[in-house]
């Protein structure tokens, strides 16, 4: 879009790298939401431009595990594909070098507390929208700018906890529980990936960029399906299940001889196909288990009859035998197990090459697929080649670095 270079590549060669080729994107966010969001974008064949403060994205340092650079494995996670600056924003110098980077982009991507950019001089409305119209400004945030929570910084764990996640997470023992990944954190990114896609698509009908915004509360309270829509309807505040679902039954993890699996029968013909199977047929004479509604009523005592069916068999061949007759069940798997099954490997989501390892690409395209991109960058390691691709001389670069607006390594 932004970039001749990328714009005159052969249409063959475009395609094989993705979708995204040509799109420039300046980003300037740190830990997860963001980072996560840029990396997909990169996936895709952006040439994305990480930005990072005087002290480093706070990733590098969330270890072990460290990779051969020093950098945590938590950072590399999230990072990969991209090229990276360190500059000085808080210094007139640094605003004034990302102004000169934004001339030929087609993404900008942060997540400071709100109210940052605009103290730097930077606020989008003010500044980036006029002298960049077709800039799309994706501003990820905890709560947004303004409103009673307006302004306070964000967590996944906290908005967890605030949104309600952790109310129906857990069960009776355990109580309340922290999911155990950064789901909100994770859905932020794809949020914010899917609200600059939809920017950059009016882009191409409108010629003006626009600002987007994702936020981790609004994205915790997204994530409240059914128990949010049953609340509504039926006034009962929604309670802790364990691995159960409150609309649907069997659907919970059961003990086979060897471990656990978990059971997700969600109508009648694949309820009479288990039964069938593992030898409780006299189940389905019995009014109790007619329908579903009728399954949750009597949840109890049908878990009691089917853990003692199950008790005795190995679960992966009880698995492969269920799913292979349309009964969707699956065993509870470790990391280790789960990136060991041969399906991984076939859909190429373990990504290994030399000095780096990652999740692969989940969105497959068939015309512009795309690749898990390039190792991620240590720190600062593309700041001569991306200020002089900008315009800068090499005497300019020289002077902000002098002057520490270019950090030379992370400031601690």
């Amino acid at each position: 879009m932004s970039d001749p270079c990328h714009a005159a590549a052969p249409a063959a060669k475009v395609a094989a790298r993705g979708a995204l080729v040509g799109v420039r994107v300046i980003d300037l966010s740190r830990v997860l939401a963001g980072p996560l969001c840029t990396q997909m974008l990169a996936d895709q064949g952006a040439d994305v431009i990480k930005v990072e403060p005087p002290g480093g994205d706070e990733t590098r340092t969330l270890g072990p595990p460290f990779n051969d650079a020093g950098d945590a494995a938590y950072y590399t996670a999230v990072n990969r594909g991209k090229r990276a600056i360190a500059l000085d924003l808080s210094h007139l110098d640094g605003q004034a070098t990302l102004l000169a980077l934004l001339e030929n982009a087609d993404v900008l991507v942060e997540n400071f507390i709100p109210g940052t950019m605009a103290r730097w001089g930077l606020d989008y409305d003010t500044v980036l929208k006029r002298r960049f119209p077709r800039l799309v400004c994706c501003s990820i945030s905890g709560f947004g700018s303004d409103g009673p929570l307006g302004g306070l910084p964000g967590y996944d764990a906290i908005v967890q906890a605030m949104s309600g996640l952790m109310s129906i997470n857990g069960d009776t023992d355990s109580g309340p529980t922290r999911i155990g990944v950064p789901v909100v954190d994770h859905l932020t990114g794809y949020t914010a990936l899917s609200g600059i896609l939809l920017a950059l698509f009016d882009r191409e009908r409108t010629g003006l960029g626009q600002r987007v915004e994702a936020t981790l509360f609004d994205t915790a309270l997204s994530l409240l399906v059914p128990q949010a829509a049953n609340w509504m309807h039926s006034g009962r505040t929604p309670e802790l299940l364990g691995s159960a679902h409150p609309n649907i039954a069997p659907y919970d993890k059961f003990a086979c001889r060897d471990g656990m699996i978990f059971l997700g029968i969600v109508n009648d013909r694949q309820f009479r196909r288990f039964c069938e199977h593992i030898g409780l047929a006299g189940l389905l004479a019995d009014e109790r288990f007619a329908t579903n509604s009728r399954r949750l009523q009597h949840r109890d005592l049908l878990r009691a009859e089917i853990e003692a069916a199950l008790a005795p068999l190995l679960r992966h061949e009880v698995c492969h035998a269920l799913m292979r007759q349309g009964v969707p069940a699956g065993p509870v798997n470790t990391v280790p197990q789960a990136f060991a099954q041969p399906h991984v490997a076939h859909r190429r989501m373990h990504v290994e090459r030399q000095g780096y390892q990652g999740v692969g690409v989940p969105t497959k395209l068939s015309r512009t697929p795309g690749q898990a991109a390039g190792s991620p960058p240590t720190f600062g390691q593309h700041t001569d080649e991306v200020l002089l691709e900008a315009g800068l001389s090499e005497q300019r670069i020289a002077a902000l670095r002098e002057s520490g607006v270019l950090p030379r390594k992370p400031v601690t």
